[in-house]
């Protein structure tokens, strides 16, 4: 290559390579430490050193970009700047001394890591806890200051271009336009289609995988088993698993001491029909033919996003009832309950939608003495959807007979509206409604209402964590302090915990992700002795004594942790 050659690329790199070189804001560095620091302070849930310092890298970021804004402004309405003076000399060593103290609280985060494990009964965090999710906040900023800077340049070129043609303030702003364009369209319609289009081909393929042991069901009264409506191919891996895990009539007498029947469970997968409609039409015969209307209870499920009915709802269910039940549920999608709330949030409410009317519409035309009496679940996505199933309106003369949802994602319609209507010094973690004849809430410590206070005709319950943010998050506490921070706090939610404007609804919203990978009666993964407490509630089995009660939950606990344990491998 000629030296002339040279030249011209050295020339070519000045003007269009990315700025990398240029020096940090500080007030842009101030902010960003601030809110670094905050970030470090702890929330619902336990944080692991890759999300922590995943979640403090990208608070670093949001207060930096805080920073710039604020500067740009200042400069462009054109307000004086810092003398020279003694405060001058104190504002230039400001964001050194800042990012010192966020270097010593990084070594202070594993005590209110640990202030939060103890509650949820994790053993503390591990002493490189610290280094690690500090060299990981790193990265994080260094990442999002690179594509910040790659959007600026992007706006400049633009502007330098356009000035030629525009006056500066149109081609500045054209410029800040093209760039937030030519992102959006990168991020959401390039990197985020794509990624969402192969999520949904490998969930496609793992809900169609069948391991080699596990084989259809013998028995004739099955889904999927010999003369069912639904093939065992079309009923996708979580409903496999549904029909085929639950305890026998065997297993529910060793546990109640009483004999029992085997519980039916109808399940329907994406496969097994092209349309909501149609795969709930199919889980009526399906229902028909299992005799699902002449047990004593029948039980309208919606799953999750995956399909997934949680064992530890319905295994409580079935033990209580000792097997004289029946369930059914339908699959309406392939991905988790984010990307399907997030991708496809119509196709939930719409196949619960359609279950619900199929299974009432013929439930209500036999004779009352000889019908089952009628319940609808859903935990997490499914609760929301299976209360947008129920319409009052539609059922005023013929109700059901009561419903159990479980961990109901904040944007759930009807118990945002019971909870914000709670009775006036009840906390929000665990309100009381009205006089509690029509709506209760539960948690790990029950429900605040009596077990002797009247019901009235439909029962429903709300069983949910204080410590779940799918449940209790709010796109509000960016600017407000949540509600169910103020007075006393819920069992599981450690004292230490801090609102922070913005911060803390960052850290509600990385909580949400993590809410499923707490101990089983934290977060939002719901123990077997609580539903206990919820389903008896709403069956109306009060008259059960004490003693059997916890002795039933104490069984039912210690069978889905060994369930849990042999799903990890540890069993």
């Amino acid at each position: 290559m000629t030296t002339a050659a040279l030249v011209r690329a050295q020339r070519w790199l000045r003007r269009w390579a990315v700025p990398w070189r240029g020096p940090l804001c500080r007030t842009g560095e101030v902010i960003g430490a601030l809110c670094f620091m905050a970030s470090l302070t702890p929330s619902l849930v336990p944080r692991g050193y890759i999300a922590q310092g995943l979640l403090s890298g990208f608070c670093f970021g949001v207060g930096y970009l805080l920073g710039v804004a604020l500067s740009a402004a200042w400069r462009m309405l054109q307000l004086p700047e810092a003398g020279q003076g003694r405060l001058h000399q104190w504002l230039r060593w400001l964001p050194a001394v800042c990012l010192v103290i966020c270097a010593m609280l990084v070594w202070w985060v594993r005590p209110w890591q640990d202030a939060v494990r103890a509650v949820t009964g994790l053993a503390p965090m591990e002493q490189t806890y610290s280094l690690r999710l500090l060299l990981i906040a790193l990265l994080t900023f260094a990442a999002l200051l690179a594509m910040g800077r790659a959007f600026l340049w992007v706006a400049r070129r633009v502007g330098t271009a356009a000035r030629r043609r525009l006056p500066a303030p149109v081609a500045g702003l054209l410029g800040v336009g093209v760039a937030g364009v030519l992102f959006v369209f990168l991020a959401n319609g390039v990197l985020l289609r794509g990624a969402l289009h192969l999520a949904d081909a490998s969930f496609r393929q793992a809900d169609a995988l069948i391991p080699p042991d596990q084989q259809p069901p013998t028995t004739p009264n099955s889904t999927g088993g010999p003369g069912s409506w639904v093939s065992w191919e079309q009923m996708g891996r979580a409903g496999r698993d549904y029909a085929s895990s639950g305890p026998a009539a065997e297993e529910i007498t060793a546990l109640t001491g009483k004999p029992a029947l085997r519980p039916l469970r109808v399940y329907v997968g994406l496969p097994a029909a092209d349309t909501a409609a149609a795969r709930a039409r199919l889980a009526l015969r399906e229902l028909q033919r299992q005799g699902g209307f002449e047990r004593s209870a029948l039980v309208v499920i919606t799953p999750t996003g995956t399909g997934w009915v949680d064992p530890a709802a319905v295994d409580s269910l079935e033990v209580l009832l000792r097997g004289d039940v029946a369930s059914v549920a339908v699959q309406y999608s392939y991905l988790s309950s984010p990307l399907s709330l997030l991708v496809e949030p119509e196709y939930g409410q719409e196949s619960a939608q359609a279950l619900f009317a199929e299974v009432y519409g013929y439930w209500r035309t036999l004779p009352e003495q000889r019908r089952p009496r009628l319940y609808v679940h859903g935990l997490s996505l499914g609760a929301m959807n299976s209360e947008r199933s129920v319409n009052l309106f539609d059922m005023i003369d013929t109700p059901i007979d009561g419903a159990l949802w479980s961990g109901p994602p904040f944007a759930t319609r009807y118990w945002r509206q019971v909870t914000d209507a709670r009775v006036p010094g009840t906390p929000e973690w665990r309100p009381v409604f009205r006089d509690s004849r029509s709506v209760r809430f539960m948690n790990q410590q029950g429900s605040p209402v009596p077990v002797t206070a009247p019901w009235g005709r439909m029962r429903v319950v709300y069983l949910q964590y204080g410590s779940d943010a799918i449940t209790f998050f709010r796109p509000e506490d960016a600017w407000r302090a949540p509600d169910w921070m103020e007075g006393a706090r819920a069992p599981d939610v450690a004292g230490a915990v801090r609102w922070y404007p913005l911060i803390s609804m960052l850290q509600l919203a990385l909580d949400m992700l993590l809410a499923d990978r707490t101990p089983m009666g934290y977060g939002h993964v719901f123990a077997p002795a609580h539903y206990v407490l919820g389903w008896q509630s709403v069956l109306g089995l009060e008259d059960i004594d004490a003693d059997t009660v916890a002795q039933l939950q104490r069984r039912l606990d210690a069978r889905r942790l060994a369930q849990i344990d042999q799903a990890r491998g540890g069993g």
